[in-house]
């Protein structure tokens, strides 16, 4: 059996370190052998690097640690299920560390009740994650319009675009190396000239 613990913030600017200490701690309750996830990322992305390697490492029996479940998931209900689903089909167990009732596991009834219960629960905070993103998202857009703050947008880049019709015209380049040419992506290019 092996810990995997798991610890995400979402910049750069976030110390996503900062409970990996407690965690390493903690993970020797269950294990001394352990294994370290660090990323960067969004929760409220699926499919994030660090995760997808972890849950690609994990074999049956393994443990997923993480500090709490907003550190794992801001992700919708529908993402969170599919999220859940592939923890289940490793056969990861989810521990999380500040919801005691994931710490232990008893056998029989009580076990089953246990496992009902930790389920629900780790659904509700997850979606408490959400809402809690989602509402802090939306005092940032009103607190940026109640100040006036209206986005310019990125202007764009006329000379590039000239380029990408200039290429085009020629006929003799594929979309893809036209974007890489004029170093711009390939949706670019499709909506340069789709502009005319």
């Amino acid at each position: 059996m092996t810990v995997r613990i798991y610890v995400r913030a979402s910049t750069k600017d976030q110390d996503a370190k900062r409970a990996l200490s407690d965690l390493l701690s903690f993970s020797q309750s269950y294990d001394d052998n352990h294994v370290e996830y660090v990323e960067h990322f969004s929760g409220t992305k699926l499919d994030r690097p660090a995760l997808t390697l972890l849950l690609n490492d994990a074999e049956e029996g393994d443990i997923l640690l993480v500090e709490s479940v907003d550190r794992l998931s801001r992700l919708s209900q529908d993402d969170f299920a599919i999220l859940k689903q592939r923890i289940k089909d490793k056969g990861l167990r989810l521990v999380v560390a500040d919801l005691p009732t994931t710490h232990t596991v008893s056998e029989g009834m009580s076990g089953e009740i246990l496992k009902v219960i930790n389920d629900m629960l780790i659904d509700l905070l997850a979606t408490m994650a959400k809402l809690d993103n989602d509402k802090r998202r939306e005092r940032i857009k009103q607190g940026l319009a109640n100040s006036g703050y209206k986005p310019n947008g990125k202007k764009p880049n006329t000379a590039k675009h000239n380029r990408i019709r200039e290429l085009a015209s020629q006929t003799n380049m594929t979309k893809e190396e036209i974007a890489k040419a004029v170093g711009a992506g390939v949706a670019t290019v499709y909506r340069v000239l789709k502009q005319g």
